[in-house]
């Protein structure tokens, strides 16, 4: 299982972190205050193709399909089910998206 999240760095591009997955890291294993879970599909979403910023702080939980991911130094990732990311980019470049079938649950945080 991927488990990483995307954020902005200095450079005003946007980054992979891998996060910790083992027990009583930061964001495994601990209850998290969250706001907002959506179910999404990826029919007719011109605006996941090209540069754009994660809306908000949010976890990302890919159900089935899948989706590459590309940042600004050309790195493309490619996230299928059980994977998860944490979606930080909310300013500078942002990344791509390239759904393919791509169903997805997004956990707002507060």
């Amino acid at each position: 299982m991927q488990f990483c999240r995307i954020y902005t760095g200095a450079d005003g591009r946007s980054h992979f972190e891998d996060l910790d997955q083992t027990e009583g890291a930061k964001d495994f294993m601990k209850a998290q205050a969250v706001k907002t879970l959506v179910f999404k599909n990826d029919v007719n979403r011109d605006d996941l193709h090209g540069w754009h910023n994660a809306p908000r702080r949010q976890w990302c939980v890919t159900l089935s399909g899948s989706v590459d991911i590309g940042i600004g130094d050309g790195t493309v990732k490619t996230f299928g089910p059980g994977d998860v990311f944490l979606a930080e980019d909310v300013t500078g470049q942002g990344h791509t998206a390239l759904p393919n079938n791509w169903v997805r649950a997004f956990v707002h945080l507060e």
